[in-house]
């Protein structure tokens, strides 16, 4: 009688603990990598949320100027927060623009006022500067505000502040 002995085909215990770190070590890199994606990618929303909506609010304040028939608040070389003019249509003079609870607001006649921010950002540190003497036929208004994303998790990759700053000049 013939015995046959047969080698087993499993694996030993050193290989299996091999194996192991190996996926361990891929998986683990894995997981690094998309949480910096993610991380990577919030970031890149909020600054982009801050520079459109500081785009946006000088677009909106330049053209406003632009077109309005003078500037009654600030005065002549004076500063303020506030800024008030009179455009042609009568419906919407006067036009104001100011800052309530960190949101920019458009006030036209005697509407409400409506904000020009969203709810992710803060805008501060707004003024508003009359450049031209009273004198002078060119009027122009210089602008320059701060709008911070809020971040009530203090999330690093939620930090962002961009300062903006611009004039205009009426037209005549």
């Amino acid at each position: 009688m013939t015995t046959f002995f047969t080698k087993n085909k499993g694996f030993s215990l050193v290989e299996t603990l091999l194996y192991v770190t190996l996926v361990s070590i891929v998986l683990f890199s894995v997981v690094l990598l998309l949480s910096f994606l993610t991380s990577t990618r919030v970031k890149n929303a909020t600054i982009y949320d801050v520079n459109s909506q500081g785009t946006y609010v000088m677009h909106v304040i330049v053209n406003t100027v632009r077109n309005a028939e003078s500037i009654d608040f600030p005065t002549a070389s004076a500063t303020s927060s506030i800024l008030s003019l009179t455009v042609s249509d009568g419906m919407l003079s006067p036009t104001v623009f100011d800052v309530s609870s960190g949101t920019l607001r458009i006030k036209e006649g005697a509407s409400n006022p409506i904000p020009i921010t969203n709810s992710h950002v803060t805008v501060s540190s707004l003024v508003f500067q009359t450049i031209a003497p009273t004198s002078s036929i060119d009027k122009t208004v210089k602008v320059s505000f701060t709008i911070s994303y809020n971040n009530p998790n203090n999330r690093n990759e939620m930090e962002f502040s961009q300062s903006f700053s611009g004039s205009a000049t009426l037209r005549k």
